[in-house]
């Protein structure tokens, strides 16, 4: 089971592709937060946060859950407007 709420029927292959990734990170806390969050956003993100998305999902799960949770400073070429929105939104969403 991954988790996902959505289809990916309507989406394009990138985008496809970057939902099936966001649930499938590697450990369970990734999968929720950037899976949830993707559900949420992906069909609306732009082609440079999509490019940016990407290079986040190359990132070791253990270091961006410590960016994440702010148990780590966020290296400042990662700490953009989308990786505050996604920091934003496992903080408003109790289920991550």
């Amino acid at each position: 089971m991954t988790g996902t709420t959505r289809t990916s029927a309507e989406l394009d292959p990138r985008r496809r592709r970057i939902l099936f990734r966001s649930w499938h990170r590697g450990i369970r806390e990734m999968d929720l937060i950037l899976g949830q969050f993707a559900d949420s956003n992906v069909d609306t993100m732009t082609t440079d946060e999509l490019d940016f998305y990407e290079t986040l999902l190359e990132i070791d799960d253990r270091n961006l859950l410590q960016w994440v949770t702010g148990e780590v400073p966020t290296p400042a070429q990662y700490d953009t407007d989308l990786f505050r929105r996604i920091r934003d939104y496992k903080q408003d969403d109790p289920t991550c």
